[in-house]
């Protein structure tokens, strides 16, 4: 991505991307063959590990933000890419675009699903396929279950100061983000241009009385074809959108409202997620480590 960003080839200056791909859902929030457009991108796993069978009596998780000695603080040590934020009136357009869609779905969807309606909290994954407004987790680990699951629910919020709403899994979107990102910052591309759209093709836990590997491994969950189909169902709805709005709204631009970019503020404005928003206005700065490199820290 990084080097077609770069290339001198191409101008991407006014050009809108769709991030899509399908994702594990969190019955919380949507179900089989749903369509979510995300605000946040969080990238989860960018933590400590501990095994869960070691971990102290009043930790939630093994896992633990960097920097950090307990699950729920914030990573005191940061990258840079653990978390984006996109245009979200942009987002809005996109979801009022997709709804539109006629979506699909199969009868094996339909079945599975049907066993979350047992539990209160997993309605919305019994229900049909719909267009969701929810937040992406992204890591290099496929993981699966509900105390994972769980955990990564509360890194989202944690990351995101309690905003975001983890729905989908993925593993791409912050790789592919932060490559926009550097091209925006040397005007290459514009990051308020940005859609984040994942369709859900598994889900993330098995429902009440499943097997966590028998969710994962075995079940015929009936989810993968909607969730390829829906990609271009949805897609296509909004890619008709923008092309039919050029002329009116999107060759200009639809102004972002709320904050984009990254933690570091790389392209200016003040994040509205990390340390700089909610510790005692004590922003995120860049100290120099090396002449090689930089170490992110937190201004003391």
């Amino acid at each position: 991505m990084t080097a077609v960003t770069f290339s001198p080839l191409f101008d991407f200056t006014h050009t809108y991307f769709m991030i899509a791909g399908i994702a594990g859902v969190n019955p919380e929030v949507a179900t089989l063959g749903s369509v979510t457009f995300a605000r946040y991108a969080v990238q989860v796993a960018l933590q400590y590990e501990f095994d869960a069978r070691e971990i102290p009596a009043n930790f939630t998780t093994g896992y633990v933000p960097q920097g950090s000695t307990f699950p729920s603080e914030y990573p005191q040590s940061i990258y840079g890419t653990e978390v984006f934020e996109v245009n979200d009136a942009l987002r809005q357009l996109a979801v009022g675009f997709a709804k539109t869609a006629t979506l699909n779905d199969s009868t094996a969807a339909m079945a599975y699903r049907a066993n979350y309606a047992s539990t209160v909290a997993y309605t919305a994954g019994s229900e049909a396929p719909s267009v969701v407004a929810c937040d992406v987790a992204t890591s290099d680990v496929y993981f699966s279950g509900t105390l994972l699951s769980n955990a990564f629910g509360n890194t989202t919020r944690l990351y995101t100061n309690g905003s975001g709403v983890y729905c989908t899994t993925a593993q791409e979107d912050n790789a592919t983000l932060e490559a926009l990102l550097r091209g925006a910052i040397n005007n290459l591309t514009d990051f308020s241009r940005i859609i984040i759209m994942r369709t859900a093709s598994d889900f993330d836990r098995p429902y009440a009385g499943e097997a966590d590997t028998t969710n994962l491994f075995y079940a015929d969950q009936g989810g993968f074809e909607p969730a390829i189909e829906n990609i271009y169902l949805a897609g296509i709805k909004v890619v008709e959108g923008i092309l039919g709005g050029w002329n009116t709204t999107f060759e200009k631009g639809v102004n972002a409202t709320n904050y984009i970019g990254d933690i570091f503020g790389s392209l200016g404005g003040v994040p509205d997620f990390g340390p700089g928003s909610m510790f005692n206005d004590n922003p995120v700065v860049l100290r120099k480590r090396s002449p090689k490199g930089r170490m992110p820290s937190r201004r003391r």
